[in-house]
C-alpha cells in the first residue's frame, strides 16, 4: 500500500478535520435560532473549511504522482475495508473548488432564501461534507457512500427551497442520478470479487480481461455520464437547475458535474485502459454531439438559467472531450475547464439569483436594457459571460485552448467538429449580454410596474461574492501555470497506466 501513498506528514489529519468540520457546524447549527446568527454562523463554517483546505495546495508536492495526506485507519479488516483518504494533483484541485466556492453559496443565498434557514445552512454543510468526501476517499465503498449520501441533501435543497416545478425536478435527479449509481455499485462488488480489493490504486495496478475491462467500463461510465451529464443522459440538469435555488444551482454547476469527470480520471480510464481505448471514438462522438447540442438550444431559451443549464451541457461536453482525447493536453484541458466551468458557471448562476430577487422573473424580456441602472451588474455579468464564451486572457480559454489542441493533434477532424460549439457559445452569451444589458423592449416596463422599484445595483455583499470569482477567472486566464503545474506528475502517471494496462492485455486493441 505504502508505494501508492505518502502519509500525511502535517501535525493534524488534515483531510478528516475537512470532512468533520461541516458535519460540526451542521450539528450545532441546530441551537441556533435568529436568521442573522444563522447567516453568519454558516459563513463562518464555509470560511474555516475553505482556510483549512489551504495547506493541501501550499503543501502538493508537485514532483510525485503519488496520493498525498494520506490518512488510513481499520474499518472492517475482515473484508479489507479501511478508511483511506488522500488526494492527488487531480483530486487536490476539485476539493479546493469545493471549499472555495461553499462560502459564496451562503453569501448568495442571505435574502434568497426566506424560510427554513436554519434547515437550509445544515444541508449546505453536510452537502460539502459529501462532496469533499467523494474527491478524497481512496476506497470504492467510502466513495460510493459520498457519492451515494450526497444525493439527499442536493434532493432537499431543490424540494424544499425550490421553484413552483421543484417536485418533478428533484424527483427527476434524484431517480436518474440514482439509476446511474446502481450499475456504479455493481461495478465496484465485480472488482472486488475479482481482486479481493477496495483500494482504488490496487484496483488500477491489476490485470483485467479485455471483456471483463469493457463490463467494468460501461458500468461506471453509465454512472458517470449521467452526472456530467453527456448526452442522451442530460435532460434532468435544465429541470434541476431552473428549479433549485441560486446556491442549489451553484452546487450543481460547479462541483456536482464534476464528480463524473472525476469519475472517467479516477475509475475508467486506469481501471479499464483497454476498453478506454475501445470506446474512444463512441465516447468522442458524445462529446461531440453534447458541445453542439447543449449550445444549439441554449441559444434558443428566453429563460436566462435554462440559457446557462444547457451552456452547462455544451461545456462539460469539453471536459469529457478533453478526456477521452486520451493525451496530455486534452487531459490537463479538461481537468483546467472543469476547475474554470465551476467558476464561471457558477458565478452566472449567482447573478441570475441577483437579479431574479429584484425583478422575479428569470425572462430575458423583464430583464432587459439594465445597463443604466445597473452598471456594476453588467460589468460582472460582462466578466462571466466573456469568459463563459472563452474569450482570451479569461479562465475557459486556457482550458478550451488546450482542449482544442489535443484535439486537433489526435485527429484533426474530432477538433473541426469541436468548433463550432465555441462558435455557439459566443452566440448565446452575446446575444445574453446584448439583451440583458442594451436591448430595450416591452419587459422593460416591468422594472417600473406597480409594486417594484427602480432595480438598485449590487450591495457590499454581492459585489464581494461576485469580485472573488472574478479574480479567479483573470488569474487562471492569464497565469494558469500554478494549476497546470499541479496536476502534471498525476496526468503523466494516468497516461502511464493507459499506455501500460494496453500492453498488459497483449494490445487485443490497437489505438
Amino acid at each position: 500500500m505504502e508505494k501508492y501513498l505518502i502519509f500525511n506528514a502535517l501535525n493534524y489529519p488534515i483531510i478528516t478535520v475537512l470532512l468533520v468540520v461541516p458535519l460540526i457546524g451542521a450539528v450545532f447549527t441546530l441551537f441556533l435560532k435568529k436568521k442573522s446568527l444563522l447567516r453568519v454562523w454558516g459563513l463562518a463554517v464555509t470560511f474555516l473549511t475553505a482556510a483549512l483546505s489551504l495547506p493541501l495546495y501550499f503543501n502538493f508536492d508537485l514532483t510525485t504522482p503519488k496520493y498525498q495526506f494520506v490518512e488510513l485507519g481499520h474499518w472492517f479488516p475482515s473484508l479489507h475495508l479501511n478508511y483511506v483518504v488522500g488526494v492527488d494533483g487531480i483530486s487536490v484541485l476539485l476539493v479546493m473548488l469545493t471549499t472555495f466556492i461553499m462560502p459564496l453559496c451562503i453569501l448568495c443565498s442571505w435574502t434568497y432564501i426566506k424560510e427554513r434557514f436554519k434547515e437550509f445552512v445544515i444541508v449546505i454543510l453536510i452537502i460539502e461534507t459529501t462532496m469533499i468526501g467523494v474527491f478524497v476517499s481512496l476506497n470504492t465503498v467510502l466513495f460510493y457512500i459520498f457519492w451515494e449520501a450526497m444525493l439527499v441533501p442536493m434532493y432537499l435543497i431543490i424540494a424544499v427551497w425550490g421553484g413552483p416545478r421543484k417536485d418533478y425536478a428533484s424527483v427527476k435527479f434524484f431517480l436518474y442520478t440514482f439509476i446511474g449509481s446502481i450499475f456504479l455499485l455493481v461495478s465496484i462488488i465485480a472488482l472486488y470479487i475479482k481482486t479481493g480489493t477496495f483500494f482504488i490504486p490496487e484496483l488500477m495496478d491489476h490485470t483485467y480481461a479485455f471483456g471483463y475491462q469493457m463490463w467494468i467500463f460501461l458500468g461506471c461510465t453509465l454512472a458517470f455520464a449521467i452526472k456530467i451529464p453527456m448526452f442522451p443522459f442530460h435532460t434532468w440538469l435544465p429541470a434541476a437547475h431552473v428549479e433549485a435555488p441560486t446556491a442549489g444551482s451553484v452546487i450543481l454547476a460547479s462541483i456536482l458535474l464534476k464528480m463524473g469527470g472525476y469519475g472517467f480520471l479516477r475509475f475508467c480510464l486506469p481501471i479499464a485502459p483497454a476498453a478506454t481505448f475501445y470506446c474512444m471514438p463512441y465516447l468522442l462522438a458524445f462529446s461531440i454531439i453534447s458541445i453542439v447540442y447543449g449550445g444549439y438550444l441554449a441559444l434558443g431559451q428566453s429563460d436566462i438559467k435554462k440559457l446557462i443549464a444547457y451552456s452547462s451541457v455544451g461545456h462539460m461536453g469539453f471536459v469529457t472531450l478533453g478526456i477521452f482525447l486520451l493525451n496530455a493536453q486534452g487531459i490537463k484541458g479538461a481537468i483546467l475547464q472543469m476547475i474554470n466551468h465551476g467558476i464561471t458557471t457558477g458565478a452566472l448562476f449567482i447573478c441570475i439569483g441577483i437579479i431574479y430577487e429584484r425583478t422575479h422573473s428569470r425572462e430575458l424580456k423583464d430583464n432587459s436594457a439594465l445597463g443604466m441602472m445597473m452598471p456594476i451588474y453588467v460589468t460582472f455579468l460582462g466578466i462571466f459571460s466573456l469568459s463563459s464564451l472563452g474569450f482570451p486572457g479569461t479562465n475557459s480559454f486556457v482550458g478550451e485552448l488546450l482542449v482544442l489542441m489535443g484535439a486537433f493533434s489526435e485527429n484533426k477532424l474530432v477538433g473541426a467538429l469541436a468548433i463550432p460549439g465555441a462558435i455557439l457559445a459566443a452566440a448565446y452569451m452575446l446575444r445574453l449580454l446584448q439583451k440583458m444589458v442594451w436591448a430595450d423592449s416591452d419587459g422593460h416596463a416591468h422594472h417600473h410596474k406597480p409594486g417594484h422599484h427602480v432595480l438598485s445595483d449590487l450591495n457590499g455583499r454581492e459585489i464581494f461574492t461576485l469580485f472573488t470569482l472574478a479574480v479567479f477567472v483573470f488569474w487562471i486566464g492569464f497565469h494558469p501555470t500554478p494549476l497546470l503545474d499541479v496536476m502534471d506528475s498525476s496526468v503523466t502517471h494516468l497516461l502511464h497506466q493507459l499506455e501500460a494496462g494496453m500492453h498488459h492485455v497483449g494490445g487485443a486493441i490497437h489505438h
